[in-house]
């Protein structure tokens, strides 16, 4: 019972506990008689009375209204546990009118509303961009597991206590969703991407909006142009005599994500956010567009292969650099760098070079320096030089992919490599191949990360998508029957991590801390489900235990190997 009246507002809590006590003392009073009794019109008191009827706390008929003999009880005895009197829900009057936002006020809110709200924009489309390369696992007790969220944050520009914030706005925006246990993107990810900057926030704001209880809306409406702060709280805590930490704590979530959006500064409603309140989507667009940094098309096109943009980029624009070149900082004037890499990956993907270099020409504001010219002709004509390949390890001596090589010369550097030590590459049967007890993706990505223009080859030696691209496109689910779904999740999972793979990679990343006494930051699940970090020296890795000395603490540690989830160079 006092969890129904709890979320019911002052004016309904005051119909509920007049008509209770004129139900016991004359029976059920009209309309009328409880409009005289509260000194409100007939008209409201009907609006109260359907508000209580629907939650089944009020009986109503012929006319006549009586709360039930448990609500009559339950509010009587409201005033032993400090909540108000039926003479007090009446006659206490609200908190004093918040303070109004000065002009001054709102110029310097709106600014920094403003850079809040591009940043998050900003972030939003690189998280999404993250979670399309990999999705985040979601931990049981709730948020994202460590490592996902360092990886998400990183990729975001953000605090890692911050991506679970984001991921609920992009959520309530249907951006990202959980699936089985893991966030991806929703389907309607990719579109919001592709749409101008400005678009993008007034759907994450008009979604902010419509997710918000009608009583909430209707409050903050009417607040639209004042400072909340502890004034919003004090009236809330008067509308919601009952709600305590259930009501404030719905608030200050509220309030988190304005703020993030840019629709609130501290206390503060921000122009655009009082236009969302009071008009809607499109008035608060047009407000923010007004302190949005205009979108360009053009760019600097640098001879050290840099590409700056002088301003925020047009999603087209941005979205072809992205094929062929790798975002260096993400600003309002962000970079972007072009290596063979990056050219060899958009080759892989469908571009063409005589493609690249005339979208280039008209993309720059500098013309296509003489650096990128030779990059562009020398990576056309290498371009499958260096291919990663699957291997069986049971005809392969345990190896499971390979690297090989159509010129001998380019083989030696990768085998002194120190960012691919990790990898163990030695020479296979074939004098051309490196191989690898890795699984394919794993070479891939490692190779692609240390900026070699690889490609991946099937059986036959044609050149196909990479790994990690051939598994999404094959991993859709088709159909809704439960035992076929948990049967294609295992298998894309036993795709995506062969059963060794994953604890063999952080194995030799072990072995050669030890080796080389490098410092390394270990996750360890600890037995009540949480994880935790140490920054350890790896001393030793035998009999499934590690034993390393605490950087931090100073003290010798020796952990379970089955119980460390990450292990990451430092």
């Amino acid at each position: 019972m006092q969890a129904a009246l709890q979320r019911l507002d002052r004016p309904v809590l005051a119909l509920l506990a007049t008509a209770g006590e004129i139900a016991t003392s004359e029976g059920a009073p009209t309309a009328a008689r409880l409009a005289d009794e509260l000194g409100v019109t007939v008209e409201e008191v009907e609006e109260r009375a359907r508000v209580a009827e629907g939650v089944a706390l009020l009986g109503a008929e012929s006319g006549r209204y009586a709360p039930w003999d448990a609500v009559i009880e339950q509010l009587r005895a409201w005033p032993a546990f400090g909540l108000p009197t039926r003479e007090r829900l009446v006659d206490d009057p609200p908190p004093a009118a918040l303070e109004p936002v000065s002009e001054a006020d709102a110029r310097f809110v709106d600014r920094g509303a403003a850079e809040r709200a591009f940043g998050t924009v900003t972030a939003m489309g690189e998280l999404l961009r993250a979670l399309d390369a990999q999705p985040a696992r979601q931990l049981a007790r709730g948020g994202v597991a460590l490592p996902d969220a360092r990886r998400l944050a990183a990729a975001a520009g953000i605090e890692s206590d911050a991506v679970d914030r984001h991921l609920d706005v992009a959520a309530r925006a249907g951006l990202a969703r959980l699936d089985g246990g893991s966030w991806i993107p929703d389907v309607d990810a990719g579109d919001w991407l592709r749409i101008p900057r400005l678009a993008r926030w007034a759907r994450l704001a008009g979604a902010w909006l419509d997710r918000l209880p009608e009583d909430l809306v209707t409050l903050l409406r009417s607040r639209a142009h004042a400072v909340w702060g502890d004034g919003l709280l004090e009236f809330v805590a008067w509308l919601f005599p009952a709600g305590g930490d259930w009501v404030r704590d719905r608030v200050e979530v509220v309030a988190r994500e304005a703020e993030l959006l840019g629709l609130l500064g501290g206390a503060t409603p921000s122009s655009a956010g009082a236009a969302l309140l009071v008009d809607g989507e499109e008035a608060a667009a047009a407000v923010m567009g007004s302190l949005f940094p205009a979108e360009v098309d053009r760019v600097y096109l640098q001879p050290d292969l840099s590409i700056i943009a002088p301003g925020p980029l047009v999603a087209e624009v941005d979205d072809r650099l992205r094929r062929l070149a790798d975002v260096e900082t993400l600003a309002l004037a962000s970079t972007y760098r072009i290596s063979p890499a990056s050219i060899t990956r958009a080759l892989v993907a469908g571009e063409t070079v005589d493609g690249i270099r005339e979208f280039l020409r008209e993309s720059s504001l500098t013309g296509l320096p003489q650096p990128v010219e030779y990059l562009l002709d020398d990576t056309a004509q290498r371009f499958g030089s260096l291919r990663v390949g699957a291997l069986d390890p049971g005809l392969a001596g345990g190896s499971r992919s390979y690297v090989r090589a159509l010129d001998p010369a380019l083989l030696p550097p990768l085998e002194v490599d120190p960012a691919l030590g990790s990898l163990g590459l030695e020479r296979g049967d074939e004098p051309l191949r490196l191989v690898s007890r890795f699984d394919e993706e794993v070479l891939f990505e490692a190779l692609v990360d240390a900026r070699y223009a690889v490609v991946a080859e099937d059986p036959a030696g044609t050149i196909v998508a990479p790994p990690r691209h051939r598994r999404e496109a094959s991993g859709q689910v088709v159909g809704d029957d439960t035992a076929v779904l948990l049967v294609q999740r295992v298998r894309r999972g036993a795709a995506a991590e062969p059963a060794d793979t994953g604890r063999a990679w952080m194995e030799r990343q072990l072995e050669l801390a030890v080796k080389n006494r490098m410092t390394v930051s270990v996750t360890v699940q600890l037995p009540d489900g949480t994880e935790a970090d140490y920054l350890l020296e790896p001393a030793s890795l035998a009999g499934g235990r590690l034993r390393a000395r605490d950087r931090r603490a100073d003290i010798e540690r020796t952990l379970p190997f089955a119980s460390i989830t990450s292990v990451t160079p430092r």
